[in-house]
């Protein structure tokens, strides 16, 4: 072996993993050493992963779990602080940082299948926020969950957005104003998370969920989920103007006949997804 072979570093393993179990995508965050945070390239890796999983009918259901003691600590503060040596001081890129991150955590709202959160350890700040944009979420009783940017300085102010559409106001503002973190019981509670399991047992129990919710019509779930964050947005009068016109579209889609007529059947239904 040369010398000049010897000194070439081994290859560096992938930040986020991809894996196919039946019909449901699992996304494993793989940056243990740095506690999972997301890091430029993380949150550009997620971001595709969501948009080649918009269209895959293949897929199903996405699981989103991490390696490692943690689940993520946020956003990666070495890389944002390396960049105040920038001319303006790192504005430019806190700014494309924090719209990047934004844009992340919308696609997992709008992307048309269940996103499923698999939580093992602690999720603080912008880790707390992938937790509350998930549709469903699975934590180990060895799980805590904290926005603590407050004790240095960094209001969670982009994590507040997904925080205070899960969580009552005043336990969202506990959170956000002394930066405790909150144990997986106390988060199962205030409504951040739907089932606390034994530790090590997780995913197992999100991929479960996630295989639940695909045996369902994908046509039905991806109409109903978008119906669900659009109509919380809205007054009660439009919300149930507009829950009756998203109702009377899918009763005339093929699956809504499908279904209908096998409940009264009294037999196990067959999706189109259409």
């Amino acid at each position: 072996m040369s010398a000049q072979a010897a000194r070439a570093p081994s290859p560096q393993p992938p930040i986020l993993l991809r894996e196919t179990v039946g019909s449901i995508a699992v996304l494993t965050l793989n940056r243990p050493a740095a506690r999972n945070s997301l890091s430029e390239a993380m949150i550009a890796s997620l971001h595709a992963e969501f948009d080649a999983i918009r269209d895959d009918k293949a897929v199903r259901g996405v699981v989103i779990a991490a390696n490692g003691p943690a689940f993520s600590a946020g956003h990666d503060m070495k890389e944002l602080t390396a960049r105040r040596a920038d001319p303006d001081r790192g504005r430019a890129f806190f700014a494309e940082m924090m719209t990047a991150c934004s844009a992340m955590m919308q696609a997992i709202v709008l992307l048309p299948k269940p996103v499923v959160a698999s939580v093992q350890g602690v999720a603080t700040a912008a880790g707390c926020q992938i937790v509350a944009s998930c549709d469903l979420a699975i934590a180990s009783e060895a799980a805590s969950f904290a926005t603590p940017g407050v004790d240095i300085g960094l209001f969670c102010s982009t994590p507040m957005v997904a925080l205070t559409r899960n969580v009552p106001r005043k336990q969202a503002m506990e959170m956000l104003l002394t930066g405790e973190p909150i144990p997986a019981a106390r988060a199962r509670e205030i409504g951040l998370i739907n089932h606390v399991v034994s530790a090590g047992t997780e995913r197992d129990a999100a991929i479960a969920l996630a295989e639940k919710v695909a045996l369902k019509s994908a046509y039905t779930v991806k109409l109903g989920k978008e119906a669900f964050y659009r109509q919380a947005e809205m007054s009660l009068a439009d919300a149930y103007r507009y829950a009756a016109e998203v109702m009377t579209e899918n009763m005339m889609a093929r699956d809504a006949e499908e279904g209908i007529g096998a409940f009264i059947e009294k037999r196990t239904p067959t999706w189109r997804d259409e």
